[in-house]
């Protein structure tokens, strides 16, 4: 049976209807909002006078008259509320102090040492974060909240179930005890799906009405808006564009499945694919790399090993080591990719499978989900995103089947790098200021 709903509750969605469209304008009028959101003048009218009230928004100068009064300016006033971002990345901890707008105030990040237990490093988020306010001068009446984007799956309680790559962190209530340890509320979502949502707060999709993010970090997930609303699916994990199959006959991936992106493509698989070809003898700059860090007796993990670990006896390798051609250790994500925009013939290789395989993944995304744009991002971006670019929209623009009917747009973010702690930050605005549907329904 579907649920009804009451003024009130109307009365809500629609100033956060005004509110959000004076948030993704650069100036927009009382009019121009009437005009775009369906409301009347006089509702309109009152919304943004209660705005005003409540500071959440300025006059800001005028538009040119076209006969009558002038018409008003509205901005949001970015010093109204301020949340702190938090990206928690199994390697490091990324900080954004971001106001209304959701435009970084200040930025910091931080090592995660492997094997810390969850309590210390939770505890670390929270002094830094206290930290980062103080230094920034910004009350704790001013303080909307936390945002966490940490690696999912996690539960509508924000426990985290068996994460990748955290061993240790199954079953731990991260969203109870950051709101401890802070004394702020926490929201909380997986690291995509943050990035999605700070895309549509202050990124390229702020008035896009359906749209993807494709993210692309230590893992490879995505974020996912259906007709102005993020669909988070029935357990709040929808969008793991990470484990769509390409090779059904590939390897292994920690999901279960063979052949996923992620299994391919994450930068673990990259070093793997480099440090497998350099054994093969091909020629690279990162040879040199290679040999720089390579033990005395020039020997190495053997390339089955994705993770690479050293030998608990690194200068005793076994005789069919010695048979083979020597395997260096492969350089990291890093290098590889600052080589591939260097030119090197190897790493441009290797990137460029990745983009061809990330294409074909983009190419269903569009066919199931008919979006209007697929937006790239995430730190593993760097030096290398055009060519992810290139190849994801010469396949969007060339092989769904509706392309002669609807040509999608492919954009990189412009908040890329910094895209989950930013978008961390806007989960905390999205929730409190956003116009959801939902809203309208929950008893």
């Amino acid at each position: 049976m579907q649920m009804g709903t009451n003024l009130p509750r109307v009365g809500s969605y629609n100033r956060a209807v005004v509110l959000e469209a004076i948030q993704v304008s650069d100036g927009i009028s009382r009019v121009q909002i009437a005009e775009r959101s369906g409301l009347t003048a006089q509702t309109v009218s009152v919304i943004v006078r209660r705005l005003l009230e409540d500071g959440l928004v300025v006059e800001d100068g005028s538009l040119p008259s076209s006969g009558g009064k002038p018409r008003t300016i509205l901005r949001v006033d970015p010093g109204a509320g301020y949340a702190v971002g938090i990206h928690f990345d199994p390697g490091e901890l990324s900080y954004v102090l971001a106001d209304l707008a959701g435009q970084p105030v200040t930025m910091r990040r931080e090592a995660v040492p492997p094997g810390l237990a969850p309590d210390t490093v939770i505890r670390q988020m929270a002094r830094t974060a206290r930290d980062m306010l103080s230094r920034a001068g910004v009350p704790d009446d001013k303080v909307l909240g936390i945002g966490l984007a940490c690696p999912g799956p996690l539960d509508a309680d924000g426990v985290m179930n068996f994460p990748p790559r955290l061993t240790g962190w199954d079953h731990v209530p991260i969203r109870r005890l950051l709101e401890e340890h802070t004394g702020f509320p926490v929201t909380f979502d997986n690291d995509a799906a943050a990035a999605a949502i700070g895309e549509r707060w202050a990124g390229s999709a702020r008035s896009t009405p359906s749209f993807a993010y494709l993210y692309l970090g230590t893992g490879i997930g995505g974020g996912l808006f259906l007709d102005n609303q993020i669909y988070r699916g029935s357990s709040l994990n929808a969008a793991e564009f990470g484990h769509i199959t390409v090779m059904p006959d590939g390897p292994d991936c920690y999901c279960g499945n063979r052949g996923c992106i992620e299994a391919l493509c994450c930068p673990g698989a990259i070093e793997a694919t480099v440090r497998t070809r350099l054994a093969q003898g091909e020629q690279s700059i990162l040879t040199e790399v290679t040999e720089n860090a390579a033990p005395e007796n020039g020997l190495a993990p053997t390339p089955g090993n994705t993770s690479a670990p050293a030998r608990e006896n690194a200068h005793a390798p076994a005789v069919a080591d010695r048979e083979r051609s020597p395997v260096f250790p492969a350089p990291d994500h890093a290098a590889i990719c600052a080589a591939a925009a260097a030119g090197d013939a190897l790493a441009l290789s290797v990137i460029r499978e990745v983009g061809e395989r990330l294409a074909a993944a983009a190419v269903s995304l569009v066919n199931v989900l008919d979006i209007d744009l697929l937006v790239l991002g995430g730190p593993a971006m760097h030096d290398i995103g055009h060519i992810y670019h290139q190849a994801i929209a010469a396949a969007v623009a060339t092989r769904p089947l509706a392309r002669r009917l609807h040509q999608v747009q492919v954009v990189t973010s412009p908040i890329a790098a910094d895209a989950a702690a930013i978008g961390a930050a806007s989960l905390v605005f999205h929730a409190t200021y956003a116009p959801r549907l939902g809203a309208l329904l929950t008893p």
